[in-house]
């Protein structure tokens, strides 16, 4: 169980990726992105989550050169992950893309670059690219986003290597007890994007009465109901007093019980896109 905001959990291939992260969707280029990775890196956090398609690429790479300095700690100390866009998700094109991520985050590699939506008959050639990229050590780890249980097969059924992390809609209304469970199984890492279905479950009165119990926020219960789950967790914001109060949340854990009445919330309910029926 992570015990602080650097604990770690290790991927098959024996890469550290940290269990809690910021992410950046929706974060237009600008200051307000560029302080938001500062003050978050500042703040302790060792990881950043973006993607090619969020159009914010430089921006993250600028908080993180100013966050580094200012924390005083080298780029190996931070994980980054990006991901390759649908239009880029042939063989050379994803290689290409991966390369023009880099550029504009200013990095040298990446520590996990993702494939962020399973198109039809186009995964296939850009995990082969994610393949050789990875094994030319030019990126940490690799994996894929938003793939259901039946995308995950017939990858694997190709692939040479197997993801490491499969980066998908999760919270207290989507659950996703199946695909975590098969996840778990063949040692892919489970990792929440929108995790506060995007601010829908912080009037809810079960995670109201657990939050008051331990003086908590009702988002800080539902990330640390992601990290006992073990679900790595990447939750968004801009502001540095939430994001701080995000991530405060090793001091306390939620009972057996308590995760049970959480897990009970689930009603296959997604705010993004369904894998299996998106057309961009």
């Amino acid at each position: 169980m992570a015990k602080n905001l650097q604990d770690t959990t290790t991927l098959h291939n024996g890469v550290k990726m940290p269990w809690f992260g910021i992410g950046v969707f929706k974060v237009e280029e600008g200051p307000e992105l560029v302080n938001a990775v500062k003050q978050a890196i500042i703040h302790g956090y060792r990881s950043v989550d973006t993607a090619a398609i969020y159009e914010n690429e430089e921006g993250v790479g600028q908080g993180i050169r100013l966050g580094l300095e200012e924390a005083g700690i080298s780029r190996e100390k931070l994980f980054v992950t990006s991901k390759v866009w649908n239009a880029d998700l042939g063989y050379e094109s994803a290689i290409a893309a991966y390369e023009a991520s880099l550029k504009r985050l200013g990095l040298d590699y990446l520590d996990l670059y993702l494939i962020h939506w399973p198109v039809e008959g186009k995964y296939k050639d850009a995990w082969r690219a994610l393949e050789t990229l990875y094994k030319d050590g030019r990126v940490k780890a690799i994996g894929v986003s938003n793939f259901q249980i039946h995308h995950l097969e017939d990858l694997m059924k190709d692939a040479e290597i197997k993801p490491m992390v499969n980066q998908v809609e999760y919270h207290p209304r989507l659950t996703q007890k199946k695909l975590h469970s098969y996840c778990q199984e063949h040692g892919i890492q489970m990792e929440a994007w929108s995790p506060l279905m995007q601010g829908q479950l912080l009037d809810n009165e079960l995670l109201k009465k657990i939050a008051a119990q331990y003086g908590k926020s009702v988002a800080q219960v539902i990330l640390r109901w992601d990290i006992q789950n073990g679900v790595v967790t990447i939750p968004k914001s801009t502001k540095e007093h939430r994001i701080v109060e995000n991530s405060s949340i090793f001091d306390f854990e939620l009972t057996p019980e308590e995760m049970k009445h959480i897990n009970e919330l689930n009603q296959d309910l997604r705010v993004g896109p369904d894998p299996d029926n998106f057309d961009f």
